[in-house]
Order: C-alpha cells, then structure tokens, then sequence
C-alpha cells in the first residue's frame, strides 16, 4: 500500500525553471507558440518602462537601457514596504531576495537572451515598431475572433501573462525572429500539400502496444493476433508506454506526415480489427490494432491554405530561432555573475555581463518582483503568518523535524532502502526533478510550512474503527466493472439514456459514450471508466453502481453539474488480504490525510485572525470576528484570501472534506 507523501502545503507556487539551460528548444518553441494560446514561458524579459498603456511597446533595435524614461523625468523609487502582516513590515528587499531564489536564474536567462537578439537586430539593421507589435497582437486576437482588449484580458486570466510581458517576452522576440530568419520561413507547394493532408485527410483510429524487447514483443504479438478483442487489456497489462496502457493503448487518430512514416504507413495499411505485424521504431517495438478510419474532410484549399501556411512557417521559425540563439550564445562573451560565486566577489552588484553590457543586481531584482512578486509576496505573508504563530505557541521547527518530515514523504512514496528505512538521497532527487527546484526551495516551501502547521495543529487527530473498516472495503473490497456517458444536461441525459435502452448492449453503450459523453477520457474509451469503489465520496454514484446487474443500465445519476448513465459489466475480484495486515497501513494513511485537513482549518482560521495589508496588490483585509485576532491585538484585520490561481499555502482539500472523501483518496492495491 503506497500512501501520499506529498506535504500537500506549500509557501510559493514552483514552476519548472530552465535555469539550467539559457536557450532550449522547447522554451523558444513555447514562446513563439503562445500567440496560439498555448501555455506561456518566458524567454525575453521585458525592458523597464516598457508600456506606457497595455497597447504600445518600443522599437526592437533599442536595447533595455534605451527604453526608460525620458532625461530628465524625475526617478520614483519603489515603496520600501510591500506589505505587513500583523503590523510586522515586509520590506521590499525581502521580497526581492525571495523572487530572486524563485526566479533569479530563470529572469536572467531572459534578460541575457534579450540583450543578444537586440544586439544581432541592431547589427542586421532590423527594427520592430510598437506598431508592429500592436499590430500582430490585434491579428492574433482576430484570429481567435476576440477584440484585442478581450483577447489580452482573457492571455492574463488564463495564462498569466500581461500585455506588457505579452508583447515583450512573446509577440516582439517572434517579430524579430521572423525578420531575422525570413529566407528561411519560405514555403514550399509540397510542404503545404502535406500539411493540408495531415489535417483534413483520412485517419486511423488504432489502439497500440509498446515494448522495449523484441522476444517479449513477438510473445505480445502472438497473444494479440490469438484474441484481438482483448487488446486493450493486453495494452493495458504489457505496455511499455504509461499514457496509452492508461487508457488501453488508445492513442489520437493516426494521420499522415505527422510523426514516424513507418507507423503511419502500417496503420493505414490496416483495416478494421485488423492487428499490425511488429513495427520497429528507434529501439521500441509496436504493435497496433486498428478501431476504425476517419474520412477526409473536403475544404476549400482558398481559405485553408493562408492558416496552413502560417503554421508551417512558425513551426519553421521555431527550429531556425533556436539554431540562431545557438549560434549567439557561441559566438558571445557572457559572464553570469548570479551563478558563479566567484565571479559574484569580483563583481559586486552584478548579475551578468553580455558582451560587455552589464545586466545588474538591482536591475534582475526589479525584473523578477515585476514578474513574480505578487505571487512570491502572498508566499512571504504565508510565512510571516506561520512564524508568528510559530512564536506565540512557543514552538520551533528543528532540523531534527525537517529531516523526519522528509524522510516519512520518502517511505510513504516508496523511496526506501533494502533495509526498510527512508533512501532520503533518492526522494529528494526524485521529487526536485519533478518539481523543478532545488533542495532547498523544496524544504524551504514544501516541508518545513507542512511541519510548522503540524507542530501548530498538534497531535489530537482521532481515526476511528469505522474509518479504518471503511478504508478496508474502499482499498481491498470489490468494485463495480462499469461503462460510463457522462452528460452536461438532463435533457440531453434523458435522450441518451433512452437510446441506452432500447439496445442495452455493450457495443452500443460505447458508441453512444463515443458520440455523447463531453467527457473526454471516457469518451475515447467507449465509455471504459476505473472500477467503481465504496466510500469513493459520490455515495449516490456507488449506490447506483453496486445495485446494477451485469448488463444492466443505470437510471440517471447527477454528479454535481453533470449527469451520468453507467452500464454494469460485472464485478472485481476483493483482494485476498486480511484487515489485521493492513490495518497499520491504513491508520497511517487516515491520519495523514486527516491531519492535512486540520493543517488546513488551522491555517484558515489563522488568516481569518489576522491583519494584512498587500501594498503591492492594494489589498487590506480585517478580521472576520471583530475583537479578536490570532496575536492578541484588537486593532488587527483580516489575511489575504488565497493568492491568485491557488498559489500560497493550501491543501487544495476542502476543510469540510469527509471521511469517505478522505479515503477515496487512499491507495489503491
């Protein structure tokens, strides 16, 4: 049984931060991307002063330095204190060495490649106009039929990104790009032709297994081609590659010139059920199955081909901008001060040299409290929060306490030695790599708020008999094999349903889970949903299941927003295991969870008693209960809600979560 070892609160939201790598393909490909309303990374940092009002941005030939304010305008220096909590100041230098931990290495990364295309634009003679760039931005919003200031509006809502970073850090470094590499960008018919084929051609709807051996992959094959109906559990049980196995070996429809011709050309060669010969592909053997064709859809070339055309070109733009920024970051001087310790002693206040311009320490500080202080300054009011209390329950956290915390996430994870203990080494390496931070930041944000809140909550967690029974069924009891079309209106729900009905087949039922479920998972899988477990936390969804027959169909369950129609096909198998065995297992699975939940209440409560004023957001809060504060002062007013997108401390768990939503969230055998 593998419990969840993750410390479920967390001072500062971590993104994954290419700190490590100035230039990369996937970063330039994202940014370039995001004008198709793709997830946003930075890679230019925006100059200072950049915007006057959202719509205008300066020319692309002026470097940083060249885009403040006019001579002699008058210097405004930033408010010396962002925020204060309970009184107590937060100074803006402690937020800049907070976003500097966060964001430092990943800030300056942009500024350095700013300041190198900047430079090679200035050396081509090509320029980017602010009308340039607010033309582009209002073309893009065109293409997603969305006025400009909705189209922006919606980047920062969605995405996080403002006008000012989004015409800096995306629409101007494409522009430029586009200039710099315009011989490059051409078009052939050929290549229009394959992209029209690759999006409105036919295509093969297959399910696939992966396997890394050959030997095992013509034992596969045999068990396949024996019994094609059950590919999709064979998928599932065999399957080297975890997404697909997921969902039964079901992959996106199989179109041309797309990804590997030999896959392509064996799918297509496929007819329905029909099962591939082994297809070799680098060191990885497949094996498909094909579920079906779709046919090509007939569109007018005329108005297809400019968008085809586009694409084409910015996928071009991509592979040709990040061998351009290869080549510049070859060819440049660059010394990156924040890095490298020595180099900071020799040059104290900088944070990198580019080719003799200096990008200082104030100037990197600036940049990343203008990008990331909102977010890191709800992180530090959290901590401010957490000490305080810390201070007045006359509890401390020790490295002793740390270092237990990370190595019961370790065990509960599965990361142990030979002997049983922790392999502590072997979960910080594994949690880092997939957070993308550093040790450090990792304990900083993660465990010590997460052994803070647990010192401040205190041991008065109860598991009771019941719990622990219902854990039992819930992780080791037998479940409901169903099908599942999930609906986003009753009316629609009761047509479905009828349709069910009258032909209450499996076959049918996931056609119609195909054709009707807004679902998407169930709907590529024919309506195929995990087993149906009790205690789950949709009581009302288990009844239903546990009363149907195999073969049956249920009535209409409402699920929240949703309603859902399930087909029973049978029941899972209880695992052989007595209670006696587990019984640890699950009490320490409960408690853990159940303490998160009072970490939580605990902090909410903290919050509601306490005052803070975000200066940096405008905000000022009061005490919900007038009188009374966590820190005995009547003049005190409320916490901050919860910072933007979730991102300051929180379980993500509703404080009033139950016992059976708790153990809906236990570990499957």
């Amino acid at each position: 049984m593998r419990r969840n070892g993750t410390h479920g609160l967390r001072l500062f939201s971590i993104f994954n931060t290419a700190a490590s790598s100035p230039i990369s393909a996937p970063a330039l490909a994202a940014a370039i991307a995001i004008g198709a309303m793709s997830a946003p990374q930075t890679v230019f940092a925006a100059p200072p002063a950049l915007f006057k009002k959202p719509a205008a941005a300066p020319a692309a030939s002026n470097p940083p330095a060249e885009t403040g304010p006019p001579a002699g305008a008058p210097i405004v220096e930033p408010p010396r204190v962002v925020a204060t909590v309970n009184r107590e100041e937060i100074q803006r230098e402690e937020l800049g060495k907070e976003c500097l931990r966060h964001y430092g290495n990943e800030v300056l990364d942009t500024l350095i490649n700013r300041s190198l295309i900047i430079e090679h634009c200035r050396a081509q003679n090509i320029t980017v106009s602010p009308k340039d760039i607010q033309d582009e931005i209002d073309r893009l919003a065109k293409k997603f039929q969305l006025p400009t200031d909705q189209y922006l509006k919606l980047l920062e809502k969605e995405r996080g990104v403002k006008p000012k970073q989004y015409a800096s850090d995306v629409v101007w470094p494409t522009l430029a790009l586009r200039r710099l590499a315009a011989a490059q960008l051409k078009v052939t018919k050929a290549e229009l032709d394959q992209a029209y084929e690759s999006q409105f051609g036919p295509a093969v709807k297959v399910r696939l297994i992966v396997l890394t051996d050959q030997k095992e992959a013509r034992e596969v094959h045999a068990l396949a081609t024996a019994k094609p109906e059950e590919f999709g559990a064979l998928a599932r049980k065999r399957s080297k590659d975890a997404n697909s196995a997921s969902a039964n070996g079901m992959i996106p429809p199989i179109r041309r010139f797309l990804g590997e011709p030999q896959l392509e050309d064996a799918a297509f060669k496929l007819r329905e059920t029909e099962i591939s010969p082994i297809v070799q592909v680098g060191g990885q053997f497949v094996i498909l199955k094909c579920e079906g064709r779709l046919k090509a859809v007939v569109v007018d070339r005329a108005q297809v081909d400019p968008m085809l055309e586009d694409a084409l070109k910015e996928r071009k733009l991509r592979t040709t901008g990040t061998d351009l920024f290869k080549k510049l970051h070859q060819s440049a001087a660059i010394e990156n001060c924040l890095n490298d310790p020595a180099l900071g002693q020799q040059r104290p206040g900088v944070a990198a040299v580019v080719n003799q311009r200096v990008i200082g320490m104030k100037e990197l500080t600036d940049e990343c409290i203008e990008r990331h202080g909102a977010d890191v300054l709800d992180g530090t009011i959290n901590r401010h929060l957490i000490e305080q209390t810390l201070r007045k329950n006359k509890v401390d956290v020790a490295q002793k306490d740390i270092d237990a915390e990370i190595a019961r996430a370790a065990i509960a994870m599965g990361k142990t030695k030979k002997n049983g203990e922790a392999d502590v080494q072997a979960w910080l390496d594994f949690i880092t790599k997939q957070q993308g931070v550093t040790a450090d930041l990792y304990i900083r944000d993660s465990v010590w708020p997460s052994v803070a809140l647990k010192k401040i909550v205190g041991d008065k967690i109860v598991i009771t008999e019941d719990d622990l029974k219902k854990g039992f069924e819930a992780n080791f009891g037998e479940r409901v094999r169903c099908r599942a079309i999930v609906l986003a209106s009753l009316r629609k729900a009761q047509e479905v349903w009828d349709k069910a009905r009258l032909n209450p087949s499996v076959d049918n039922f996931g056609k119609l889970a195909e054709e009707y479920s807004v679902e998407a998972n169930s709907r590529a899988l024919r309506g195929e949903v995990p087993p149906i477990q009790r205690f789950g936390g949709q009581p009302q969804l288990e009844k239903e299941a546990f009363d149907l027959e195999p073969g049956e169909i249920s009535g209409i369950v409402q699920t929240g927003a949703t309603f859902v129609i399930l087909f029973c096909e049978g029941r899972t198998k209880p695992t052989k295991v007595e209670f006696k065995e587990v019984r640890n297992d699950i009490y320490t699975d409960l408690r853990e969870k159940k303490l998160r939940i009072a970490m939580a209440r605990k902090f909410e409560e903290m919050k509601e008693l306490a005052e803070i004023d975000n200066f940096l957001a405008g905000t000022v809060h009061s005490p919900k209960q007038a009188g009374r504060t966590a820190f005995e002062d009547p003049s005190v007013r409320p916490a901050s809600a919860q910072g933007k997108n979730g991102r300051t401390m929180g379980t993500g768990r509703s404080p009033d979560m139950s016992v059976d939503e708790l153990i809906r969230d236990s570990p499957t055998p």
